[in-house]
């Protein structure tokens, strides 16, 4: 079994090991600043770029559990993440196919980032064609005790990934066309919303190619 975090328009390498089975997605785990549950990255025009959602500070801060975190709208933060969408990947080939999907989100207020997350990741699933209903824990997800109780092997994959590619030795990511391959270097492991605007119904089989 994998236990994996909750992730803000999650990259490729966290897809595949979604994608790849037999994984929870631990709602109780503490929440880590400036990692994937709250931050993605996409190509633009002069690079990679991180978009990251701003979060309240709680008062029990930073042993608070993901569950718990709220959302900052004092900036304006999603009018930002949407607006730095469209301009990377309008003319990307299948910016109109997807945008209608995406665009809710930069409008919708949710109290929570894990409800951002886990409605965001449900509609990512959809326009991959997965019909995938991801699982949920119901408490924080002691791996030692599951191995220990259960018997079952236990890969914990929640602190060991940030925004930045951080490959593991079954991940082997496979180039595809992005719309600045002119002007900028392949980037491997960005949000899985770049994958889509690139590839479109071909994004399901680089991310099957992706995970050996």
């Amino acid at each position: 079994m994998k236990v994996l975090s909750l992730a803000y328009a999650g990259n490729i390498e966290w897809f595949c090991h979604l994608l790849g089975g037999d994984c929870i997605i631990d709602l109780h785990e503490h929440y880590h600043k400036q990692s994937y549950r709250s931050r993605c990255l996409i190509m633009t025009a002069n690079g990679v770029v991180p978009l990251s959602v701003q979060v309240a500070r709680p008062d029990n801060w930073p042993k608070t559990a993901m569950r718990n975190v709220r959302l900052d709208y004092s900036k304006r933060w999603q009018h930002q993440h949407w607006t730095s969408i469209v301009s990377a990947y309008r003319n990307s080939p299948y910016f109109d196919h997807y945008a209608g999907a995406l665009e809710p989100f930069y409008h919708r207020r949710f109290d929570f980032l894990a409800d951002l997350d886990a409605a965001l990741l449900d509609a990512l699933l959809t326009a991959l064609g997965s019909d995938l209903k991801p699982r949920y824990s119901e408490r924080y997800i002691d791996t030692d005790e599951v191995h220990l109780h259960a018997g079952e092997r236990v890969e914990d994959l929640r602190y060991s990934r940030s925004t930045a590619p951080t490959y593991d030795p079954h991940f082997a990511p496979q180039e595809y066309y992005q719309v600045f391959s002119d002007r900028q270097p392949f980037a491997p492991n960005l949000s899985v919303v770049d994958l889509l605007m690139c590839e479109g119904p071909g994004a399901m089989e680089i991310l099957r190619q992706s995970h050996r």
